[in-house]
Protein backbone atom coordinates (compact mmCIF):
# COMPACT_ATOMS: atom_id res chain seq x y z
CA UNK A 1 0.00 0.00 0.00
CA UNK A 2 1.71 3.38 -0.81
CA UNK A 3 3.36 5.69 2.06
CA UNK A 4 0.58 8.20 0.91
CA UNK A 5 -2.58 5.86 1.46
CA UNK A 6 -1.30 5.35 4.87
CA UNK A 7 -0.56 8.29 5.79
CA UNK A 8 -3.95 9.68 4.71
CA UNK A 9 -5.35 6.31 6.79
CA UNK A 10 -3.64 7.60 9.65
CA UNK A 11 -4.78 11.11 9.53
CA UNK A 12 -8.32 10.14 9.41
CA UNK A 13 -8.30 7.52 11.70
CA UNK A 14 -6.98 10.29 14.31
CA UNK A 15 -10.18 12.38 13.67
CA UNK A 16 -12.17 9.59 13.60
CA UNK A 17 -10.92 8.33 16.83
CA UNK A 18 -12.02 11.74 18.52
CA UNK A 19 -15.40 11.86 16.51
CA UNK A 20 -16.43 7.77 17.88
CA UNK A 21 -16.47 8.74 21.50
CA UNK A 22 -18.80 11.67 20.82
CA UNK A 23 -21.00 9.70 18.56
CA UNK A 24 -21.16 6.86 20.87
CA UNK A 25 -22.48 9.14 23.26
CA UNK A 26 -24.96 10.95 20.80
CA UNK A 27 -26.10 7.52 19.63
CA UNK A 28 -26.84 6.34 23.11
CA UNK A 29 -28.34 9.55 24.04
CA UNK A 30 -30.39 9.56 21.12
CA UNK A 31 -31.65 5.86 21.58
CA UNK A 32 -32.48 6.37 24.63
CA UNK A 33 -35.56 8.60 23.96
CA UNK A 34 -36.89 5.25 21.39
CA UNK A 35 -35.49 2.09 23.29
CA UNK A 36 -36.12 0.15 20.37
CA UNK A 37 -34.70 2.68 17.79
CA UNK A 38 -31.21 1.38 18.07
CA UNK A 39 -31.83 -2.11 17.34
CA UNK A 40 -34.19 -1.54 14.93
CA UNK A 41 -32.22 0.69 12.99
CA UNK A 42 -28.97 -2.34 13.13
CA UNK A 43 -31.58 -4.64 12.17
CA UNK A 44 -31.79 -2.34 9.01
CA UNK A 45 -28.39 -2.29 8.75
CA UNK A 46 -28.11 -6.26 8.37
CA UNK A 47 -31.19 -6.82 6.09
CA UNK A 48 -28.97 -4.62 3.96
CA UNK A 49 -25.39 -6.46 4.57
CA UNK A 50 -27.36 -10.03 3.82
CA UNK A 51 -28.94 -8.16 0.80
CA UNK A 52 -25.20 -7.73 -0.30
CA UNK A 53 -23.79 -10.49 0.60
CA UNK A 54 -26.17 -12.82 -1.19
CA UNK A 55 -26.82 -10.90 -4.51
CA UNK A 56 -22.98 -10.16 -5.06
CA UNK A 57 -23.55 -9.16 -8.90
CA UNK A 58 -25.70 -5.91 -7.67
CA UNK A 59 -24.59 -3.60 -10.34
CA UNK A 60 -27.46 -0.54 -9.77
CA UNK A 61 -28.31 1.50 -6.81
CA UNK A 62 -30.89 3.88 -5.85
CA UNK A 63 -32.96 5.80 -3.38
CA UNK A 64 -36.64 5.60 -3.76
CA UNK A 65 -38.92 7.09 -2.12
CA UNK A 66 -41.78 4.78 -0.25
CA UNK A 67 -44.79 5.73 -2.24
CA UNK A 68 -42.81 4.25 -5.22
CA UNK A 69 -42.24 0.66 -3.95
CA UNK A 70 -45.59 -0.52 -4.93
CA UNK A 71 -45.13 0.98 -8.39
CA UNK A 72 -41.74 -1.02 -8.88
CA UNK A 73 -43.43 -4.29 -7.41
CA UNK A 74 -45.80 -4.17 -10.18
CA UNK A 75 -43.97 -3.18 -12.77
CA UNK A 76 -41.79 -6.29 -12.31
CA UNK A 77 -44.77 -8.48 -11.74
CA UNK A 78 -44.15 -9.18 -7.91
CA UNK A 79 -45.92 -8.95 -4.96
CA UNK A 80 -43.22 -9.76 -2.33
CA UNK A 81 -39.53 -9.91 -1.36
CA UNK A 82 -39.97 -13.47 -1.55
CA UNK A 83 -37.28 -15.49 -3.36
CA UNK A 84 -37.97 -18.78 -5.47
CA UNK A 85 -35.68 -19.86 -2.86
CA UNK A 86 -37.96 -18.87 -0.43
CA UNK A 87 -41.50 -20.60 -1.74
CA UNK A 88 -39.77 -24.13 -1.06
CA UNK A 89 -38.69 -23.62 2.66
CA UNK A 90 -40.39 -24.98 5.63
CA UNK A 91 -43.86 -23.70 5.81
CA UNK A 92 -42.62 -21.71 9.12
CA UNK A 93 -40.17 -19.80 7.51
CA UNK A 94 -42.59 -19.05 5.00
CA UNK A 95 -44.78 -17.85 7.22
CA UNK A 96 -42.08 -15.78 9.19
CA UNK A 97 -40.87 -14.44 5.57
CA UNK A 98 -44.42 -13.17 4.72
CA UNK A 99 -44.74 -11.55 8.16
CA UNK A 100 -42.05 -9.41 7.06
CA UNK A 101 -42.97 -8.83 3.97
CA UNK A 102 -44.39 -6.04 4.10
CA UNK A 103 -41.39 -4.23 5.86
CA UNK A 104 -39.11 -5.34 3.74
CA UNK A 105 -40.94 -3.95 0.54
CA UNK A 106 -41.35 -0.66 2.35
CA UNK A 107 -37.01 -0.88 3.23
CA UNK A 108 -35.22 -2.78 0.60
CA UNK A 109 -36.06 -3.91 -2.84
CA UNK A 110 -33.83 -6.27 -4.85
CA UNK A 111 -34.59 -7.45 -8.68
CA UNK A 112 -32.64 -8.38 -11.55
CA UNK A 113 -29.39 -7.42 -10.22
CA UNK A 114 -30.88 -3.50 -9.08
CA UNK A 115 -30.96 -2.54 -5.35
CA UNK A 116 -33.46 0.32 -3.94
CA UNK A 117 -33.32 1.52 -0.96
CA UNK A 118 -36.25 3.76 1.02
CA UNK A 119 -35.46 7.29 1.38
CA UNK A 120 -37.47 7.01 5.33
CA UNK A 121 -34.84 5.05 6.00
CA UNK A 122 -31.08 6.39 5.05
CA UNK A 123 -30.28 8.44 8.33
CA UNK A 124 -30.88 5.99 11.27
CA UNK A 125 -29.27 3.19 8.85
CA UNK A 126 -26.28 5.56 8.10
CA UNK A 127 -25.88 5.86 11.95
CA UNK A 128 -25.78 2.20 12.17
CA UNK A 129 -23.15 1.67 9.17
CA UNK A 130 -20.99 4.22 11.20
CA UNK A 131 -21.22 3.46 14.57
CA UNK A 132 -20.84 -0.61 13.36
CA UNK A 133 -17.62 0.06 11.04
CA UNK A 134 -15.92 2.43 13.44
CA UNK A 135 -16.41 0.66 16.42
CA UNK A 136 -15.16 -2.75 14.35
CA UNK A 137 -12.38 -0.87 13.10
CA UNK A 138 -11.40 0.43 16.32
CA UNK A 139 -10.74 -3.27 17.13
CA UNK A 140 -9.25 -4.09 14.10
CA UNK A 141 -6.43 -1.34 15.34
CA UNK A 142 -6.43 -3.19 18.85
CA UNK A 143 -6.49 -6.69 17.51
CA UNK A 144 -2.47 -7.24 19.01
CA UNK A 145 -4.08 -7.05 22.27
CA UNK A 146 -2.59 -4.04 22.86
CA UNK A 147 -4.28 -1.23 24.90
CA UNK A 148 -5.67 1.65 23.43
CA UNK A 149 -5.19 5.22 24.79
CA UNK A 150 -8.64 4.43 27.14
CA UNK A 151 -7.51 0.90 28.49
CA UNK A 152 -9.84 -1.07 26.26
CA UNK A 153 -8.34 -4.35 24.43
CA UNK A 154 -9.82 -6.62 22.14
CA UNK A 155 -11.33 -9.52 23.74
CA UNK A 156 -8.46 -13.11 22.93
CA UNK A 157 -11.25 -14.58 21.25
CA UNK A 158 -11.26 -12.00 18.58
CA UNK A 159 -9.20 -12.99 15.57
CA UNK A 160 -7.78 -10.36 12.96
CA UNK A 161 -8.92 -12.08 10.45
CA UNK A 162 -12.57 -11.92 11.48
CA UNK A 163 -12.50 -8.49 12.22
CA UNK A 164 -11.23 -7.69 8.33
CA UNK A 165 -14.08 -9.86 7.27
CA UNK A 166 -16.29 -7.82 9.39
CA UNK A 167 -14.62 -4.35 8.12
CA UNK A 168 -15.37 -5.19 4.11
CA UNK A 169 -18.95 -5.94 5.21
CA UNK A 170 -19.48 -3.23 7.22
CA UNK A 171 -17.35 -0.46 5.08
CA UNK A 172 -19.47 -1.67 2.00
CA UNK A 173 -22.57 -0.87 3.37
CA UNK A 174 -21.04 2.48 4.48
CA UNK A 175 -19.59 3.72 1.38
CA UNK A 176 -22.76 2.85 -0.70
CA UNK A 177 -24.47 5.34 2.26
CA UNK A 178 -21.48 7.81 2.23
CA UNK A 179 -19.43 7.56 -0.89
CA UNK A 180 -16.93 10.06 0.31
CA UNK A 181 -16.10 8.52 3.50
CA UNK A 182 -12.62 8.57 2.85
CA UNK A 183 -11.63 6.12 5.93
CA UNK A 184 -13.90 3.45 4.86
CA UNK A 185 -12.14 3.59 1.12
CA UNK A 186 -8.81 3.78 2.98
CA UNK A 187 -9.75 0.76 5.41
CA UNK A 188 -10.32 -0.95 2.52
CA UNK A 189 -7.09 -0.74 0.51
CA UNK A 190 -4.90 -1.31 3.65
CA UNK A 191 -6.81 -5.24 4.32
CA UNK A 192 -6.77 -5.88 0.20
CA UNK A 193 -3.60 -4.80 0.29
CA UNK A 194 -2.47 -7.03 2.89
CA UNK A 195 -4.50 -10.26 1.33
CA UNK A 196 -3.12 -9.37 -2.46
CA UNK A 197 -5.89 -11.76 -4.27
CA UNK A 198 -7.08 -10.55 -7.76
CA UNK A 199 -10.89 -11.89 -6.71
CA UNK A 200 -10.79 -9.43 -3.89
CA UNK A 201 -9.19 -6.38 -6.12
CA UNK A 202 -12.26 -7.23 -8.74
CA UNK A 203 -14.16 -6.64 -5.76
CA UNK A 204 -13.13 -3.51 -5.13
CA UNK A 205 -13.87 -2.37 -9.08
CA UNK A 206 -17.22 -3.99 -8.33
CA UNK A 207 -17.91 -2.00 -5.01
CA UNK A 208 -16.77 1.06 -6.61
CA UNK A 209 -18.96 0.67 -9.95
CA UNK A 210 -22.12 0.18 -7.49
CA UNK A 211 -21.27 3.88 -5.95
CA UNK A 212 -21.02 5.67 -9.19
CA UNK A 213 -24.25 4.13 -10.22
CA UNK A 214 -25.83 6.59 -8.04
CA UNK A 215 -22.95 8.76 -7.48
CA UNK A 216 -20.82 9.40 -10.75
CA UNK A 217 -19.18 12.32 -9.63
CA UNK A 218 -17.75 10.89 -6.84
CA UNK A 219 -13.79 11.84 -6.64
CA UNK A 220 -13.09 8.98 -3.86
CA UNK A 221 -14.84 6.15 -6.06
CA UNK A 222 -12.64 7.31 -9.35
CA UNK A 223 -9.69 7.79 -6.66
CA UNK A 224 -10.22 4.24 -5.50
CA UNK A 225 -10.79 2.79 -9.15
CA UNK A 226 -7.23 4.13 -10.23
CA UNK A 227 -5.57 2.84 -6.99
CA UNK A 228 -6.93 -1.16 -8.24
CA UNK A 229 -5.82 -0.37 -11.48
CA UNK A 230 -2.33 0.71 -10.71
CA UNK A 231 -2.03 -2.18 -8.10
CA UNK A 232 -3.08 -5.23 -10.78
CA UNK A 233 -1.58 -3.72 -13.49
CA UNK A 234 1.83 -5.80 -13.38
CA UNK A 235 0.54 -8.95 -12.01
CA UNK A 236 -2.52 -9.46 -14.57
CA UNK A 237 -3.04 -11.94 -17.62
CA UNK A 238 -6.38 -9.90 -19.14
CA UNK A 239 -5.21 -6.38 -18.05
CA UNK A 240 -5.87 -5.22 -22.12
CA UNK A 241 -9.45 -6.51 -21.07
CA UNK A 242 -10.05 -4.55 -17.82
CA UNK A 243 -8.59 -1.22 -19.56
CA UNK A 244 -10.90 -1.74 -22.51
CA UNK A 245 -14.20 -2.29 -20.20
CA UNK A 246 -12.92 0.27 -18.22
CA UNK A 247 -13.35 2.70 -21.07
CA UNK A 248 -16.55 1.38 -21.65
CA UNK A 249 -17.63 1.73 -18.22
CA UNK A 250 -16.73 5.67 -18.49
CA UNK A 251 -18.44 6.23 -21.49
CA UNK A 252 -21.67 4.42 -20.09
CA UNK A 253 -21.52 6.83 -17.31
CA UNK A 254 -21.02 9.91 -18.82
CA UNK A 255 -23.82 9.33 -21.06
CA UNK A 256 -26.46 9.82 -18.43
CA UNK A 257 -23.97 12.12 -16.34
CA UNK A 258 -23.14 14.95 -18.62
CA UNK A 259 -20.32 17.06 -18.55
CA UNK A 260 -18.95 14.52 -15.78
CA UNK A 261 -14.85 15.74 -15.98
CA UNK A 262 -14.01 12.74 -13.06
CA UNK A 263 -15.01 10.20 -15.36
CA UNK A 264 -13.39 11.50 -18.17
CA UNK A 265 -10.54 12.22 -16.63
CA UNK A 266 -10.37 8.84 -15.17
CA UNK A 267 -10.51 7.46 -18.84
CA UNK A 268 -7.69 10.04 -19.75
CA UNK A 269 -5.59 8.57 -17.18
CA UNK A 270 -5.90 5.11 -18.61
CA UNK A 271 -4.37 5.87 -21.44
CA UNK A 272 -0.94 6.03 -20.14
CA UNK A 273 -1.35 1.97 -19.28
CA UNK A 274 -2.64 1.56 -23.10
CA UNK A 275 -0.54 -0.11 -25.90
CA UNK A 276 -0.34 1.71 -29.18
CA UNK A 277 -3.18 -0.38 -30.90
CA UNK A 278 -5.64 0.39 -27.91
CA UNK A 279 -5.29 3.99 -28.31
CA UNK A 280 -5.86 4.13 -32.04
CA UNK A 281 -9.11 1.71 -31.46
CA UNK A 282 -10.08 4.53 -28.52
CA UNK A 283 -9.53 7.37 -31.15
CA UNK A 284 -11.39 5.37 -33.93
CA UNK A 285 -14.54 4.64 -31.70
CA UNK A 286 -14.88 7.66 -29.63
CA UNK A 287 -15.62 9.12 -32.82
CA UNK A 288 -19.24 8.57 -32.95
CA UNK A 289 -19.65 9.21 -29.14
CA UNK A 290 -18.06 13.06 -29.29
CA UNK A 291 -20.05 13.67 -32.70
CA UNK A 292 -23.14 12.90 -30.97
CA UNK A 293 -22.33 14.91 -27.87
CA UNK A 294 -20.74 18.45 -29.33
CA UNK A 295 -21.28 20.65 -26.75
CA UNK A 296 -19.72 17.99 -24.09
CA UNK A 297 -15.88 19.46 -24.24
CA UNK A 298 -14.62 16.37 -22.44
CA UNK A 299 -15.02 13.75 -24.71
CA UNK A 300 -12.70 16.22 -27.31
CA UNK A 301 -10.47 16.56 -24.76
CA UNK A 302 -9.62 12.62 -24.38
CA UNK A 303 -9.67 12.58 -28.34
CA UNK A 304 -6.10 15.19 -27.59
CA UNK A 305 -4.80 13.37 -25.17
CA UNK A 306 -4.91 10.06 -27.61
CA UNK A 307 -3.57 12.16 -30.21
CA UNK A 308 -0.70 13.02 -27.75
CA UNK A 309 -0.19 9.74 -26.92
CA UNK A 310 0.31 8.33 -30.90
CA UNK A 311 2.47 11.60 -31.74
CA UNK A 312 4.74 10.60 -28.64
CA UNK A 313 4.74 6.94 -29.52
CA UNK A 314 6.22 8.28 -33.01
CA UNK A 315 9.48 9.29 -31.05
CA UNK A 316 9.06 12.82 -30.95
CA UNK A 317 6.61 15.09 -32.67
CA UNK A 318 8.82 16.89 -35.24
CA UNK A 319 10.61 14.12 -36.14
CA UNK A 320 7.02 12.21 -36.40
CA UNK A 321 5.85 14.53 -38.57
CA UNK A 322 8.85 14.06 -41.17
CA UNK A 323 9.16 10.15 -40.93
CA UNK A 324 5.33 9.23 -40.62
CA UNK A 325 2.93 9.86 -43.44
CA UNK A 326 0.24 8.19 -41.51
CA UNK A 327 0.44 10.84 -38.49
CA UNK A 328 0.49 13.71 -40.62
CA UNK A 329 -2.77 12.13 -42.85
CA UNK A 330 -4.26 11.21 -39.11
CA UNK A 331 -3.93 14.94 -38.37
CA UNK A 332 -6.23 16.01 -41.82
CA UNK A 333 -8.73 13.49 -41.26
CA UNK A 334 -9.42 15.10 -37.56
CA UNK A 335 -9.51 18.76 -39.12
CA UNK A 336 -11.77 17.96 -41.72
CA UNK A 337 -14.04 15.68 -39.41
CA UNK A 338 -13.92 18.62 -36.61
CA UNK A 339 -15.16 20.99 -39.94
CA UNK A 340 -18.09 19.14 -40.82
CA UNK A 341 -18.89 18.86 -37.38
CA UNK A 342 -18.58 22.64 -36.88
CA UNK A 343 -20.93 23.14 -40.30
CA UNK A 344 -23.25 20.32 -39.08
CA UNK A 345 -24.07 22.31 -35.77
CA UNK A 346 -23.94 25.68 -35.51
CA UNK A 347 -22.17 28.02 -32.95
CA UNK A 348 -20.55 24.96 -30.31
CA UNK A 349 -17.71 26.37 -28.88
CA UNK A 350 -15.99 23.48 -27.92
CA UNK A 351 -15.49 22.06 -31.48
CA UNK A 352 -13.50 25.59 -32.13
CA UNK A 353 -11.40 24.46 -29.05
CA UNK A 354 -10.67 21.32 -30.44
CA UNK A 355 -9.38 22.99 -33.90
CA UNK A 356 -7.43 25.03 -31.88
CA UNK A 357 -5.93 22.09 -30.11
CA UNK A 358 -5.32 20.60 -34.10
CA UNK A 359 -3.94 24.20 -35.52
CA UNK A 360 -1.45 23.83 -32.75
CA UNK A 361 -0.23 20.78 -33.35
CA UNK A 362 -0.36 21.49 -37.09
CA UNK A 363 1.76 24.89 -36.25
CA UNK A 364 4.17 23.25 -33.79
CA UNK A 365 4.96 20.52 -36.36
CA UNK A 366 4.71 22.48 -39.96
CA UNK A 367 6.26 25.72 -38.73
CA UNK A 368 8.30 27.44 -40.43
CA UNK A 369 11.71 29.03 -38.66
CA UNK A 370 13.66 31.64 -40.63
CA UNK A 371 17.23 30.39 -38.54
CA UNK A 372 16.92 27.49 -39.56
CA UNK A 373 19.91 26.66 -41.57
CA UNK A 374 17.91 24.27 -43.66
CA UNK A 375 15.02 27.32 -44.67
CA UNK A 376 15.63 27.18 -48.05
CA UNK A 377 16.04 23.24 -48.41
CA UNK A 378 13.36 21.26 -50.57
CA UNK A 379 11.59 19.93 -47.40
CA UNK A 380 11.35 23.37 -46.05
CA UNK A 381 9.73 24.75 -49.12
CA UNK A 382 7.38 21.22 -48.99
CA UNK A 383 6.29 22.11 -45.79
CA UNK A 384 5.73 25.79 -46.56
CA UNK A 385 3.31 24.72 -49.26
CA UNK A 386 2.28 22.34 -46.89
CA UNK A 387 1.56 24.76 -44.03
CA UNK A 388 0.14 27.67 -46.34
CA UNK A 389 -2.59 25.41 -47.72
CA UNK A 390 -3.79 24.96 -44.20
CA UNK A 391 -4.09 29.09 -43.27
CA UNK A 392 -5.81 28.85 -46.64
CA UNK A 393 -8.42 26.39 -45.75
CA UNK A 394 -8.77 28.08 -42.26
CA UNK A 395 -9.84 31.35 -44.27
CA UNK A 396 -12.08 29.48 -45.95
CA UNK A 397 -13.74 27.88 -43.03
CA UNK A 398 -13.87 31.59 -41.40
CA UNK A 399 -15.43 32.86 -44.44
CA UNK A 400 -18.38 30.11 -44.91
CA UNK A 401 -19.14 30.81 -40.94
CA UNK A 402 -18.83 34.67 -41.02
CA UNK A 403 -22.12 35.56 -42.66
CA UNK A 404 -24.95 35.32 -39.74
CA UNK A 405 -28.68 35.87 -39.50
CA UNK A 406 -30.84 36.70 -37.05
CA UNK A 407 -32.35 34.02 -34.99
CA UNK A 408 -34.17 33.38 -31.52
CA UNK A 409 -31.20 31.43 -30.49
CA UNK A 410 -28.37 33.45 -31.80
CA UNK A 411 -26.48 30.18 -33.11
CA UNK A 412 -24.98 32.22 -35.73
CA UNK A 413 -23.89 35.20 -34.48
CA UNK A 414 -22.08 32.56 -31.51
CA UNK A 415 -20.52 30.58 -34.91
CA UNK A 416 -19.29 33.99 -36.73
CA UNK A 417 -17.91 35.03 -32.88
CA UNK A 418 -16.26 31.70 -32.91
CA UNK A 419 -15.02 31.37 -36.44
CA UNK A 420 -13.55 35.22 -35.66
CA UNK A 421 -11.93 34.80 -32.29
CA UNK A 422 -10.12 31.52 -34.02
CA UNK A 423 -8.46 33.34 -36.68
CA UNK A 424 -7.69 36.21 -34.37
CA UNK A 425 -5.77 33.26 -32.54
CA UNK A 426 -4.66 31.83 -35.10
CA UNK A 427 -3.01 35.07 -35.95
CA UNK A 428 -0.77 35.24 -33.02
CA UNK A 429 0.21 31.59 -33.60
CA UNK A 430 1.58 32.21 -37.14
CA UNK A 431 5.52 31.53 -38.09
CA UNK A 432 6.83 34.82 -38.66
CA UNK A 433 7.61 34.01 -42.65
CA UNK A 434 3.62 33.05 -43.35
CA UNK A 435 2.68 36.97 -40.80
CA UNK A 436 2.98 39.22 -43.52
CA UNK A 437 1.11 36.79 -46.19
CA UNK A 438 -1.81 35.99 -43.36
CA UNK A 439 -2.30 39.55 -42.37
CA UNK A 440 -2.96 40.65 -46.16
CA UNK A 441 -5.53 37.58 -46.17
CA UNK A 442 -7.08 38.72 -43.11
CA UNK A 443 -7.29 42.34 -44.32
CA UNK A 444 -9.20 40.72 -47.45
CA UNK A 445 -11.88 39.33 -45.28
CA UNK A 446 -12.07 42.50 -42.85
CA UNK A 447 -11.95 40.50 -39.73
CA UNK A 448 -12.01 43.53 -37.49
CA UNK A 449 -15.36 44.30 -39.11
CA UNK A 450 -17.07 41.00 -38.23
CA UNK A 451 -15.71 41.32 -34.98
CA UNK A 452 -17.23 44.21 -33.91
CA UNK A 453 -20.39 43.05 -35.51
CA UNK A 454 -20.48 39.32 -33.72
CA UNK A 455 -19.00 40.67 -30.60
CA UNK A 456 -19.79 44.58 -30.14
CA UNK A 457 -18.46 44.48 -26.08
CA UNK A 458 -14.91 43.36 -26.60
CA UNK A 459 -14.44 46.01 -29.84
CA UNK A 460 -11.85 47.35 -27.68
CA UNK A 461 -9.72 44.26 -27.08
CA UNK A 462 -10.06 43.24 -30.71
CA UNK A 463 -8.59 46.63 -31.71
CA UNK A 464 -5.46 45.93 -29.53
CA UNK A 465 -5.23 42.50 -30.88
CA UNK A 466 -5.68 43.85 -34.51
CA UNK A 467 -3.11 46.47 -34.76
Amino acid sequence: MPDRDIAALEHYEEEENSELLRNEWNWEANMSEKPDSKGEAMDLLHQLEDILESDALIDELGFIHPSQFALLNEESGISSNLSDEAIHQSADRIVNAEESSKQDNICFWNRDHKLGISTHILLPLYRAAKHTFMTTFKQYKMCDNQPDRVGICVPTSTSCDHLESMLLRHSKSLLLLSCDFMTAWNCRKLIVSKKKQFSMFADELLLSELVLSYSPKSEQAWNHRRWVIKSISANCSNFKEILSKESELVEKIAERSKMNYRAWNHRCWLISYMTIEQVLYELKKSRSWAALHVADYCCFHYRQQLILKIMESCGGKTVCWGQNADIVLLMKDELDWDETLIKRYVGREALWLHRRFLSMCWINNFGIDSGDASYNSEEAINMYHEFSTFLQNELHLLHSCSTFIDDDFANFQAQAAYSASYILWLKVQVPKPLENEFLEKIREVDLKNLLDKSCPERSSLFNYFMR
